[in-house]
């Protein structure tokens, strides 16, 4: 850690004087030479995390293509703001400066995804940067720092670190000279990154995951609800309510079709989980409160629109949730009473990179998108001209 705080501090001010014209042609070579390795990734991210390969080729490397590319041109458009005091013949304006090193933390889950989306909008804004990857999943942060090399990235701008949390995860948080946190995980580590950093007010931004709940009323279309709630369900995690009204003798239809799902032979008894439904399942209940990283998930029902709000509330993150009805009214209304910070109305997982995205209560402290990062990764300063 000490030895990337110093190559990071010695980058700091060619790279941050640097235009952001400049900045942004760099990050567009690095999503280049990373979309003509997408295959070469995407085998290593499924082999390395486990995840298929179908997923790692059709979202998790494209998606980290695409955030480089993103904050490449985002970082073209960001605008100051000026006002004038004509009385006292005075100009305001402000202006925003990279904070410095910044240290990023990113899990094990979506490794280079959510790495890139750290890495991207810290150096389009001109941070040199420290990334830790989880110890468990990093072989494409690993791999990336042969394509920032060869992308023209200058020595020191990103130095990506290896270890294990409690050793290098707090070295990389209590260091003085890295003024700004970027952290996706756990809560107890988000606490714990909380204590180590408080002592010098460094800038957190914590993502901590949630409980998600999908509300699902009577007049749904349910052609469209269940293949992305189970999709939702299993591909990832999520809380389910289901209309008390269709939950007798409601079935839950997935794989191919309606075909049971066929493994290859090698899979048979292999090391993984059927995809589970729970039901007649009390709220209070950690399946129900807590987020399980596999393919489980929880179905319930619900008489009224308060109560299925009361009930969604209830679990102390708030990240993101879905809502299906036809009725436009409830969707907008139910929509806006949710504690979330995402809510998907008849639909699941569609990104605007542009607005927020982040959680409420236990699900984290900050927003990330192109205003939001662009805001964490700088400082505001406002300047007065009398004339």
């Amino acid at each position: 850690i000490e030895a990337a705080v110093k190559a990071a501090r010695e980058a700091f001010p060619g790279w941050s004087s640097r235009s952001p014209q400049e900045r942004s042609r760099v990050l567009n070579q690095v999503a280049d030479l990373l979309e003509q390795s997408l295959e070469e990734f995407a085998q290593a991210e499924s082999k390395d995390q486990g995840k298929t390969l179908a997923l790692a080729r059709t979202m998790d490397i494209p998606r980290s293509v695409q955030n480089f590319r993103f904050f490449a041109s985002s970082i073209l458009h960001h605008t100051s703001e000026c006002t004038q005091m004509d009385h006292l013949g005075c100009m305001h304006y402000t202006v925003r400066t990279p904070v410095g090193v910044a240290g990023l933390i990113s899990p094990w889950n979506l490794p280079l995804y959510l790495l890139t989306w750290k890495i991207a909008p810290a150096m389009a804004a001109g941070n040199t940067v420290i990334a830790k990857p989880s110890e468990l999943t990093s072989v494409t942060a690993w791999m990336l720092c042969k394509l920032l090399n060869k992308a023209g990235v200058p020595p020191g701008v990103v130095n990506i670190v290896f270890g294990a949390g409690p050793r290098v995860g707090e070295a990389l948080v209590s260091h003085p000279e890295v003024p700004l946190i970027s952290f996706t995980g756990s809560q107890p580590t988000a606490e714990r990154i909380t204590q180590l950093s408080a002592p010098y007010c460094k800038k957190l931004s914590l993502e901590l995951g949630g409980k998600n709940p999908a509300i699902v009323f009577e007049d749904a279309n349910l052609d469209e609800c269940v293949p992305a709630t189970v999709r939702s369900s299993f591909a990832n995690q999520v809380r389910s309510y289901v209309k008390k009204a269709l939950a007798e003798g409601a079935q839950i239809r997935c794989g191919e079709g309606v075909d049971k799902l066929s493994l290859p032979a090698r899979n048979q008894a292999g090391y993984f989980m059927l995809p589970t439904v729970i039901t007649d399942i009390k709220d209070e209940s950690c399946c129900m409160t807590e987020e399980i990283f596999g393919p489980v998930t929880c179905v319930v029902p619900f008489d009224s629109e308060e109560e299925v709000i009361e009930r969604a509330n209830s679990v102390k993150y708030g990240l993101a949730a879905t809502v299906w009805s036809g009725n436009v009214g409830r969707v907008h209304r139910v929509a806006k009473k949710l504690q979330a910070g995402l809510v998907w109305t008849n639909s699941w997982l569609i990104r605007e990179l542009n607005l927020p995205f982040g959680g409420m209560k236990s699900s984290g402290i900050g927003r990330e998108g192109a205003k939001d990062s662009y805001d964490f990764f700088t400082e505001i300063k406002t300047i007065t001209i009398k004339h």
